[in-house]
């Protein structure tokens, strides 16, 4: 009876219970199925990232941009036209009952046009490397451009149509916020904007290096063309204004004409007398930057002068931004600038405070920043040692207030200078001097069938202000151009010898 219990008992448990060799093909049945599900969904979220988008919002945040975003996104075919209803028709040349007014002003002024800032004439420096006998900017050189390229932009029609063919999601608003800049440059200078055919890249770091393309010497091939919104010494690319100038939604920050106006109204509330008398920088560490990670510890108002803030862009967004108002920060007599992952957009903000500026050994330069000049409109701080370079540059500002506040001054009508006319005046001249090495005429790409979906698209204002959000859009209204009546562009100062 025991006997047959224990058997029918064991008989019962394996009828109940799987074998261990079926236990374990079950397992790695399962574990197969996540992974191949695993790897499904990773193709799946990497062919999303390489959809050609203009608004970016399929592509996750970098590290140092951890805004909220939406995976929702129009079709690929309709990057830049998010209803068929809306047509981007040609402008004008010139705005209705302007265009008399605008050649008879520049025939009266004569010689009386405004000079272009010194640093305007980083433009023939910088388009150095296709200028020349046998040289020029050719089809096979943008091709090979193409390769680190986020978009290709095409102006035809005598500066009035704009294509734009994506290759892949800029992050955040940038890539709308890019174009968008180039229709209100068209806007600006109506049947003045070159045809052009450009590759633009949005990411920040610099890509063509002059060492892999004989490092300036002129009997070597020129390199490929490729505009972004900063350069170095020790590249080819080609900087242009950032999309911030016409406004950055994910940080709040308005149009660059308004936040200027409004961060000097800031500064002015504060007398350099009674700004405190240390360094202060606030920005956001975690950018992949040694440099910034570095300046955390100089955070001692005793012992190095400084004052650092950790700014988390995330907390800001949840809160309205209430403790990020550019125009509050204006309370210090020193302010810091610190590269990130390369440029930094902040610089201008800085500028504006008129404070005395501490640049830490800037490496990379955006289209302005060529205007600075150390312990003239910014005082120099080294990286090695930064510590104490800052605090030497506090104790000698506060040993000379009257020297240092002007150095401040110098760097904010640097910055004050900059308006938006300065803007639009540079695209206009770089554009100009760019199309003058194209060796072949910019065409419109061909219309394209209902099919397909990877074809350029043709952009207009409508379009663009189509795909953006309420709060993108209302930026990008408030950073609307007018069409310059009577001011004609700067002169370009000549190449240096």
């Amino acid at each position: 009876m025991a006997a047959e219990g224990a058997a029918g008992g064991r008989g019962g448990r394996a009828a109940r219970y799987p074998p261990l060799s079926a236990l374990v093909i079950s397992a790695i049945a399962a574990s197969s199925a996540v992974i191949v599900l695993a790897v499904v969904h990773s193709a799946y979220d990497d062919a999303l990232s390489r959809t050609r988008t203009l608004l970016g919002h399929n592509l996750e945040p970098t590290p140092w941009h951890p805004f909220p975003h939406s995976k929702g996104r129009p079709p690929a075919r309709a990057a830049l036209r998010c209803a068929p209803s809306i047509a981007c028709l040609p402008p004008l040349s010139h705005p209705p009952g302007t265009a008399n007014a605008s050649s008879s002003a520049a025939a009266a002024a004569g010689e009386q046009r405004r000079q272009c800032p010194a640093y305007f004439a980083a433009i023939h420096r910088d388009l150095a490397p296709w200028r020349g006998p046998g040289r020029g900017v050719t089809r096979a050189l943008l091709d090979a451009a193409r390769r680190r390229a986020s978009m290709r932009v095409t102006i035809t029609g005598g500066g009035r149509r704009l294509h734009v063919d994506l290759y892949y999601a800029c992050v955040q608003s940038r890539a709308l916020f890019t174009v968008w800049s180039l229709l209100q440059l068209m806007r600006r200078y109506p049947g003045r904007v070159p045809d052009v055919d450009l590759m633009f890249d949005c990411m920040d770091r610099p890509a063509i290096n002059r060492t892999d393309h004989g490092d300036g010497d002129p009997s070597s091939p020129p390199p490929p063309p490729l505009f972004r919104y900063c350069t170095t010494r020790d590249h080819f690319d080609i900087p242009f204004p950032d999309w911030s100038f016409w406004g950055w939604p994910e940080t709040n920050i308005k149009p660059w004409n308004r936040e200027f106006k409004s961060i000097k109204m800031g500064a002015r509330a504060t007398r350099w007398a009674d700004r405190v008398p240390t360094a202060y920088w606030k920005g956001n560490p975690d950018v992949a930057s040694p440099l910034r990670v570095a300046l955390l510890g100089c955070n001692d108002t005793a012992a190095w002068r400084a004052e650092i803030m950790r700014q988390n862009w995330d907390d800001e967004a949840k809160s309205g931004y209430t403790h990020s108002k550019l125009s509050s920060q204006c309370t210090h007599r020193y302010k810091i600038y610190a590269e990130g992952f390369a440029w930094s957009v902040s610089l201008k903000y800085i500028l504006s405070c008129g404070s005395m500026a501490l640049l830490i050994e800037p490496r990379y330069e955006d289209f302005f920043s060529r205007g600075l000049e150390p312990r003239v409109n910014y005082w120099p701080v080294t990286e090695t040692g930064m510590c104490e370079s800052i605090r030497d540059a506090v104790d000698w500002g506060n040993a000379n207030p009257g020297e240092a506040e002007l150095v401040g001054r110098r760097g904010q009508r640097l910055v004050q200078e900059l308006r938006m006319h300065a803007v639009y005046d540079y695209m206009l001249h770089l554009l100009t001097e760019y199309a003058r090495l194209m060796d072949f005429r910019p065409a419109a790409p061909p219309p394209s069938s209902s099919s397909s979906h990877d074809a350029p698209q043709e952009a207009c204002e409508a379009s663009v202000l189509c795909l953006a959000d309420d709060k993108q859009r209302r930026f990008l209204e408030a950073s609307r151009a007018e069409p310059a009546v009577s001011d004609e562009p700067c002169v370009l100062p000549p190449p240096p010898p």
